[in-house]
């Protein structure tokens, strides 16, 4: 899933540690999500949304599902 969180970050001078703390996770994850690897569960993701104080689709954009014909 792509997102803008790197470029959120970068506007607030945050590492991705200090993202993490914020949202109790690890800085792992975070590079992990911000690299597309790991999508976050939904209550992760708000946590997100809400440290930017934005919706969580204007950080995350959603990949089309690719359908079987």
């Amino acid at each position: 899933m792509k997102n803008k969180i790197r470029v959120l970050r970068a506007e607030r001078r945050w590492s991705q540690a200090d993202l993490a703390e914020r949202v109790g996770v690890s800085r792992n994850s975070i590079n992990s999500i911000e690299n597309g690897h790991f999508d976050p569960s939904l209550t992760l993701a708000f946590a997100i949304a809400d440290v930017f104080e934005s919706k969580i689709e204007d950080i995350f954009e959603r990949e089309p599902l690719k359908r079987e014909s």
